[in-house]
């Protein structure tokens, strides 16, 4: 059976890896030694909002810590920290054959490009995971949001789609996967207001306040995005640029037409609440960072994403987390005005 390699198996990847592995898959987890021990103890469980709940003993999950296990993998999925890419990228190169096809399933944009620059003999694909999934302990790891796995279009791919399908886990082939990456970039621009919220998504989206911020985040990202002359894609029932409009409503309105929007389970948080709730430094530079980094090259301001760093840059360093609506609000505003 054709094995399949998840390489920084963390909440991401522990749950596409259990989800395939319970549909019959051949899966091998390489990821932290605290990982390992905890699917040792508990085995691994996966579940989404929809009602799904999957397990598998701990005998049934194969997981390692050494990035060489994955020397035999014939499709291997890169979940680490955007961060760790490079050094992914090292890793797999010392033991990869020749052709194996990589997809990287993490968050920014650039990922992707990073790993193709170090394994120059593997075919290498970018990826985007839409939902969200929170690792609850004792090998447990929650779907909370909605949303279908994209991957750039490759011949390779085909090969794999039925698997994926069986597994719950559909994914659709991009053409343009740029378009896609950025279209989920303006989504997770709500990941700082979130984690600074101290408040599970759908509670923290339920403020109109709140919105607001992620409202200015959003539209300072479309400014610069259109003077790029980058256009998203449209991953939403409402187009991109609606998005800011939507966030703005009322709360009671927002909440009628939300619910058609994007299904959200109500104790879900973004990851980058997760990375700042374990210590773990976050990836806002891949992110809100993007932005800023994009209005540098084009020489344009953007100093809502940019206060949106250094909030989240403080509270990596024991900094203030629990920001009401209006006061995170204000600060946005008063970065934005002293731009002009």
């Amino acid at each position: 059976m054709a094995l399949i390699g998840i390489h920084g198996a963390g909440s991401i990847g522990c749950y596409l890896g259990g989800r395939l592995a319970a549909a019959g898959s051949e899966v091998l987890l390489v990821g932290r030694e605290r990982l390992r021990r905890e699917l040792a103890d508990s085995g691994l469980r996966v579940s989404d909002y929809r009602g799904a709940d999957l397990r598998l003993a701990a005998s049934a999950v194969r997981y390692d810590t050494s990035p060489a296990a994955l020397a035999e993998a014939d499709l291997v999925l890169v979940t680490v920290k955007s961060a760790a890419t490079a050094q992914a990228g090292r890793e797999l190169a010392a033991v990869l054959r020749p052709g194996t096809l990589v997809i990287s399933f993490q968050n920014g944009l650039g990922n992707a490009a990073v790993l193709a620059r170090e394994l120059p003999e593997q075919v290498v694909l970018a990826g985007m995971v839409p939902f969200n999934v929170a690792h609850q302990g004792h090998g447990h790891f929650h779907q909370g949001s909605e949303g279908e796995l994209d991957v750039a279009a490759h011949p390779g791919l085909a090969a794999w789609l039925p698997a994926f399908a069986r597994a719950g886990l559909p994914v659709m082939p991009r053409g343009n996967m740029e378009a896609v990456l950025w279209g989920k970039l303006l989504l997770n621009l709500n990941n700082p207001v979130n984690a600074l919220s101290g408040l599970p998504l759908k509670a923290e989206l339920s403020q109109r306040d709140y919105r607001r911020c992620l409202a200015l985040a959003q539209e300072e990202a479309l400014t610069l995005m259109a003077a790029a002359r980058i256009q998203p894609a449209r991953l939403t029932p409402l187009p991109p640029h609606w998005i800011p409009r939507l966030m703005r409503v009322p709360d009671l309105l927002f909440r009628r037409l939300a619910n058609r929007m994007l299904a959200i389970d109500p104790l879900a948080r973004s990851s980058m609440w997760d990375d700042l709730e374990a210590g773990r430094a976050t990836e806002i530079d891949w992110i809100n960072g993007e932005v800023v980094r994009l209005g540098e090259r084009l020489q344009l301001p953007a100093p809502v994403n940019a206060r949106l760093v250094a909030l989240v840059h403080a509270a990596e360093q024991g900094g203030r987390r629990d920001w009401r609506g209006d006061e995170l609000l204000a600060q946005l505003q008063s970065a934005q005005a002293a731009a002009g």
